[in-house]
């Protein structure tokens, strides 16, 4: 009796497996969207460095890189050991702070822990990509993945559209836009209360809700007792065990060569990506200096929807991705580094927006492979494992090239030079890939030498053939015995016929 109490003690805080696959689904989609429908993006730097704020980007922005930096694999091991949830609603609460700060702080101290918090909530996205997976069976993987990611990518298109509708239209004040960004964000930490618990995490997988109903059963004496004891020694061993498997999971992903490339440009090619997306405004800026009916928030919402049936598109190409994958991903950033190279010549708004739109477009369905390529090879356990160490590894990269290109005061680079060094950036990362792609093709789709040797003998009533291969198995030995001892006989069988 006090055993079945226990259990439904803990049992009592969480949604049943069985509960279904559709309620979380459309609850995380309707959090996604919600979270990402934020029309003050497209105009962000116009309205911190313009008449309403009267800050520099300098000032701000490098908070929110250095930040990320610190905070991603704390809220990493975090998020697994809370299981998702509360992650979520902590990212909620951080963008309503963060915007809500925006709205109505005023000077340098606001506007750095407005982006601060913003960075809290870059950091929890490692949960909402993570939580699905813990909710829903393996068998709707595929597509509740496709919902998620859809919904995130919808709601920026439509945040930046309704933006574009109300500067250009109606001459909205950019106040009215963080206004609904703070409303669009604030819908979506209402929603993440609804979401339901996961039971495990994807690291613990069974073991930790184990632990826990079996400290149930042994502690029954009182029920302060109880709640003592099985929150320290669970806690303990789980975090003693979820830092093992971190540490075995992490050789056996990166131990493969095609899963490491791939990690490569995924964390390479993200920290170019908001590099660019976070400084892009400010080249706008400079191009066409005090034009606040720019098209900035037309061009984000175009390229986005670009970008996402791009992604689509790209998961529907039957092509050998092991073997092509990385010459795919060389020939491709080679368009990226061309495009960021002609938005740093130009001084024409429309060619600039023009590129942007390519080299957005070319970006989504880039990652998209490595995404695939990447869950391919790794079970749900490690593909948030892995996700998250590519974010912290993109992010110590943007971190460096912040520091570089745009904190290092005797520097004091311009953002045309800025550009440059990005298109620089992606130019590398090119060559490295189209060197490894060329050299993975050339390898494969050459035969090892000693493969497939053929040993004709040839006697008067016919030809006898056996396969030799190169390997030294056993197995392969004792095929190439059976092969020649049944040759031998038939040749025997025939010379004594003739």
């Amino acid at each position: 009796m006090p055993a079945e109490r226990c259990t439904s003690l803990i049992d009592s805080h969480y949604v049943p497996w069985h509960a279904g696959w559709v309620g979380p689904t459309v609850l995380l989609c309707i959090y996604g969207f919600c979270s990402m429908m934020r029309p003050i993006e497209p105009f962000v730097t116009v309205f911190l460095t313009g008449t309403y704020k009267n800050l520099t980007t300098e000032q701000v922005i490098p908070v929110w890189t250095y930040s990320s930096l610190v905070l991603l694999v704390p809220v990493l091991l975090v998020t697994d050991f809370l299981r998702y949830k509360p992650v979520i609603v902590l990212q909620g609460l951080t963008y309503v702070t963060a915007f809500l700060l925006i709205l109505v702080g005023s000077g340098v101290r606001s506007a750095q822990l407005a982006f601060f918090s913003y960075s809290i909530a870059m950091a929890a996205d490692v949960a909402y990509f993570s939580y699905i997976y813990s909710v829903v069976p393996p068998s709707y993987y595929q597509r509740v993945t496709g919902y998620v990611r859809a919904a995130i990518l919808l709601g920026y298109a439509a945040g930046a559209s309704l933006a574009q509708l109300l500067v250009s239209l109606d001459g909205v004040s950019l106040y009215w836009l963080a206004f609904v960004t703070l409303i669009s964000v604030s819908i979506a930490l209402m929603t993440s209360f609804f979401l339901p618990m996961p039971k495990t995490g994807l690291f613990s997988n069974e073991e930790y809700s184990a632990d826990q109903t079996k400290s149930c059963v042994d502690g029954t004496n009182s029920e302060a007792d109880f709640s003592i004891w099985v929150k320290s020694v669970a806690a303990a061993k789980h975090v003693g065990r979820t830092f093992r498997t971190l540490t075995l999971d992490c050789k056996k992903c990166y131990s493969s060569a095609a899963v490491l490339f791939f990690c490569i440009w995924a964390a390479t090619g993200r920290c170019g990506f908001y590099q660019v997306t976070s400084y892009v405004q400010v080249l706008w800026v400079h191009i066409q200096p005090n034009n606040f009916t720019a098209y900035n928030g037309g061009v984000d919402a175009i390229s986005t929807l670009s970008g996402a049936a791009a992604s689509v598109a790209v998961g529907h190409v039957s092509l050998e991705w092991s073997v092509w994958g990385e010459l795919v991903l060389g020939g491709f950033t080679v368009l990226i580094a061309g495009a960021l190279f002609l938005m740093d010549l130009t001084d024409n708004i429309w060619i600039s927006y023009t590129f942007f739109f390519l080299f957005k477009t070319i970006y989504m369905p880039l990652t998209t492979i490595c995404t695939f390529q990447i869950a391919k090879k790794l079970n749900r356990r490690r593909y948030a494992l892995v996700f998250g160490l590519n974010s912290f590894v993109g992010t110590v990269l943007q971190s460096v090239l912040t520091a570089i290109v745009i904190n290092t005061k005797s520097v004091q680079l311009p953002i045309t030079s800025q550009f440059l060094i990005y298109a620089s950036y992606f130019a590398a990362i090119s060559l490295l890939f189209t060197v490894r792609g060329v050299y993975k093709v050339l390898h494969l789709k050459r035969p090892a030498a000693g493969e497939n040797v053929k040993i004709l003998i040839t006697v008067s009533t016919g030809i006898y053939y056996c396969s030799s291969s190169s390997s030294s198995s056993s197995s392969s030995n004792q095929q190439d015995q059976k092969c020649y001892t049944w040759m031998y006989i038939k040749i025997f069988n025939q010379s004594r016929n003739t």
